[in-house]
């Protein structure tokens, strides 16, 4: 540690004490070497308590549950009506569910944390926690309600930053100090790691590159815009596609995106090759590499990583031929050196990445770290 982080074997005995004392970190085991004490590993300490990660989305809610060195012990998902939006019950199916995990795992209130809800929405500071859902029929919902119904120390979160804070400290953060981590979903965002910190913005609100242009007076996007990335590589953008190739393909009225995706999935991966279906994953893959060449230019990151549901069904058709557009398109030698790869954090990393937030908000209240995170509800 001495060595990685420049500070003197003594400082860093010094703080390493102090956290252990706190119950923060733990040695895990010792290491033999030739002279001297044996070397201590240590990690975090997993028995310190609990912490819930809630990741809301358009079609499910999905609540994980960790432990304080954020090992995954249980998680649950409830399938949502898309079509249901207003506020009062997206608040109970994020209370119902926290109280369904909490009494399936016979977890006491008392052994967590904290909570971190991450919404599909715009988290406004310093004025106050509010949230504007451009995609749902929410504006500037004030969230007390779901603080008092959640009833445990909470923090919100936009999802494009939780999960980049998952990449940062799981991923591939671990060894580049710049990067994106790119959403493809219903819709499509990017969280952006610049030398180490998260770009927030003036209102926690930068990230929102599915809402950038790719096609002038292009297709009516769901924010009111005309030509967003997202109208075009969102699940709903995605199935546009394959109507504008074959109207009448079977895929092309399928009622439910997860559905949809893994439908198109299922058919690019089929012996028989669909000619809609190629050209459709063509035509996408073309659509994400040239909004990335923008994104890349103007960021210019070390590493892009493709996280979210799209990307675990259709990654595999759509990364090679994205990474080529990304390098052709991109301006001068923007996107020649930069990596574009399918995110390797395990699990949700929207909830992963939201429950490691409400972790680090508890450090804060206790006085035992300093950093910049939302503020607790």
């Amino acid at each position: 540690m001495a060595q990685s982080t420049g500070l003197s074997p003594a400082t860093v005995a010094t703080i390493v004490g102090e956290l252990i004392d706190e119950g923060i970190i733990a040695e895990t085991r010792g290491i033999a070497g030739g002279i001297g004490r044996p070397t201590a590993v240590i990690g975090m300490n997993g028995d310190r308590g609990r912490v819930v990660g809630i990741d809301v989305a358009e079609t499910y809610v999905r609540t994980v549950l960790f432990d304080t060195a954020l090992t995954q012990l249980a998680t649950t998902v409830t399938e949502r009506d898309e079509h249901i939006l207003d506020p009062a019950s997206v608040v109970e199916e994020i209370g119902g569910a926290l109280d369904r995990m909490l009494l399936q795992e016979n977890v006491s209130r008392d052994a967590l944390l904290g909570v971190g809800v991450a919404l599909p929405a715009l988290v406004q500071e310093p004025s106050g926690v509010s949230v504007l859902v451009p995609n749902w029929t929410w504006h500037s919902v004030e969230l007390e309600h779901l603080r008092t119904r959640v009833g445990l120390p909470l923090v919100i979160e936009n999802p494009l930053k939780a999960m980049v804070a998952a990449e940062l400290w799981l991923g591939r953060g671990r060894s580049a100090a710049s990067l994106v981590t790119v959403n493809l979903g219903t819709g499509v965002g990017a969280g952006i790691v610049l030398e180490g910190r998260i770009l927030r913005g003036a209102t926690n609100s930068a990230g929102e590159w599915g809402h950038s242009l790719l096609v002038l007076d292009g297709r009516r996007c769901r924010c009111g815009r005309n030509g967003c990335v997202e109208a075009y590589i969102g699940a709903p953008g995605i199935q546009q596609t394959l109507r504008e190739i074959a109207q009448d393909h079977p895929l092309a009225d399928v009622a439910l995106q997860a559905d949809f995706i893994a439908a198109l999935a299922a058919a690019a991966n089929a012996p028989e090759p669909d000619p809609a279906v190629a050209e459709t994953l063509d035509r996408t893959a073309y659509y994400l590499g040239s909004a990335l060449a923008d994104l890349v230019a103007i960021v210019n990151p070390e590493v892009v990583t493709l996280t979210g549901w799209t990307t675990w069904g259709l990654g595999s058709h759509l990364l090679e031929p994205a990474r080529r557009h990304l390098r052709e398109q991109s301006p001068g030698h923007a996107g020649g050196d930069v990596e574009l790869v399918v995110s390797t954090v395990s699990g949700n990393p929207v909830a992963t990445g939201v429950a490691l937030i409400a972790l680090e908000r508890s450090l804060v209240d206790a006085g035992l770290l300093t950093t910049h995170i939302p503020v607790a509800l």
